[in-house]
């Protein structure tokens, strides 16, 4: 593929050594901006070794498809909105030749049952993750997050079935932690952003006006008059995002670990993390009862099974007790010596299960995908349904004007992106698309 019709273009190398510090680059060319993201990166004083693997493009702050390694800082906006996106795969019992044989059905029943896009269930979700969390997470837990468990939103997440080179059938998720992680990070940007701004200050100045104006009701209910302050706190703080525009703001936005706020991300995070990942798990188990149901079959879904179920995020910040450094991923999957991971590519390729070799030059990691070289914008302008629909023939998938963004032209070419990292993961097994469900709901756009 000709990237540089794309906007990609040769490396600044000459400009990125004079960061002074140690970097990997695996993609053969990037676009501008991600180029200048990386430099700014490269150049904070925290940060001591950058990488950028072979799917790198643009992203908020930091390039999607990088890597890098900081000490005693975590940069919430090099983890991203959504912590934890990240990929699943579970081989079934099922062959290729009877997901074939009900692909329709399959595919009819999983939209019915799934939420997609914007939508969550109407009631909450049992949720038993025995992990530390702040009161804020839980009351985003208990506000948001518990109707979105076993949703699969918008954009690039999609679902689909697939079969491997046995011809036996797998399900795949790619999906993250919804709109829990997404006000998670955000709630922790805002505060990063706040400690770099005191003319934000003014936040203080709302909230002493809301104690002096209810001085009554804290002497008659002090704990009603703390949830109200706490209610208060958070929709002034939502206000501040709104107007701050978070995900405008260019300027690279640290927290101490060493400090209650670094450390109440990272067990936040942590747990947007094992709720991703239950998030992903929901979606599985119930697509595998829809299977049973249309083909006629009593197999369960074997999630501790680690040779059938694989489970990789790309979006989070690890420490590395090695190192005594926190490593951020950031659409980029962790790829340590011997770990299994799964690499999808697009509507059309499939994903690919892969070993991960632990290569050092890469902190452990590889690609989290093919990467975007159209924004959805250009996609939409330059693909027509026609070659759309062609590029998915044989395929039963979401192909209509509302998902022209997400078609196979808008990505690179995933096995160029493969070979590229050659020297990062082993492949496995490439699952071939049979089915691709994805949200097409027309208020993405």
């Amino acid at each position: 593929m000709d990237l540089t019709q794309f906007g990609f273009n040769d490396i600044d190398y000459s400009t990125l050594n004079k960061t002074k510090t140690p970097y990997k680059i695996y993609a053969e060319l990037l676009d501008s901006k991600a180029q200048q993201q990386f430099i700014d990166v490269l150049n904070e004083p925290y940060v001591t070794y950058g990488a950028l693997m072979p799917d790198a493009h643009a992203g908020y702050t930091m390039p999607i498809g990088g890597v890098c390694a900081t000490k005693e800082m975590v940069v919430p906006q090099f983890v991203g909105f959504d912590i934890g996106c990240g990929m699943c795969a579970y081989k079934t019992d099922y062959s290729k030749e009877q997901i074939e044989a009900n692909a329709d059905t399959i595919y009819e029943k999983i939209v019915e049952t799934i939420p997609l896009g914007f939508k969550t269930h109407k009631d909450q979700q049992p949720l038993n993750l025995d992990l530390p969390k702040t009161d804020f997470a839980e009351h985003v837990l208990q506000t948001t997050g518990l109707k979105q468990v076993g949703t699969l939103g918008g954009g690039n997440h999609f679902i689909e079935v697939g079969y491997g080179t046995d011809e036996k059938a797998w399900i795949v998720v790619h999906s993250g932690s919804r709109g829990f992680g997404h006000k998670i990070a955000s709630h922790y940007m805002l505060e990063a952003y706040l400690l770099k701004n005191p003319s934000e200050e003014k936040l203080e100045a709302v909230l002493d006006d809301f104690k002096v104006r209810n001085v009554k009701f804290k002497e008659n209910n002090p704990e009603g008059f703390e949830k109200a302050l706490k209610k208060f706190t958070e929709k002034q703080k939502l206000d501040i995002v709104k107007k701050s525009k978070l995900d405008n703001i260019k300027e690279i936005l640290p927290l101490d670990t060493r400090t209650e706020l670094g450390q109440n991300y990272i067990k936040d995070q942590n747990f947007a993390l094992a709720f991703a990942l239950e998030n992903r798990k929901r979606m599985i188990s119930d697509i595998h009862v829809i299977m049973n149901d249309v083909i006629g079959g009593e197999f369960s879904f074997q999630e501790h099974d680690e040779v059938r179920f694989i489970n990789r995020n790309h979006n989070h910040a690890d420490y590395d007790a090695q190192r005594d450094e926190w490593i951020h991923r950031k659409g980029a999957t962790h790829a340590e010596k011997g770990m299994r991971g799964v690499i999808p590519g697009n509507m059309r390729d499939g994903s690919f299960v892969v070993i991960g070799k632990g290569n050092a030059d890469a902190l452990a990691s590889s690609s989290h995908g093919a990467g975007r070289v159209m924004s959805r914008k250009k996609a939409k302008a330059n693909v027509s349904m026609e070659e759309f629909e062609a590029s998915m023939r044989g395929i039963r998938g979401t192909v209509d004007e509302n998902t022209l963004d997400e078609s196979p032209f808008a990505y690179k070419d995933i096995f160029e992106v493969m070979q590229l990292q050659d020297d990062l993961v082993e492949i496995e097994e490439h699952i071939k698309v049979l089915i691709n469900v994805k949200d097409n709901a027309k208020s993405r756009f």
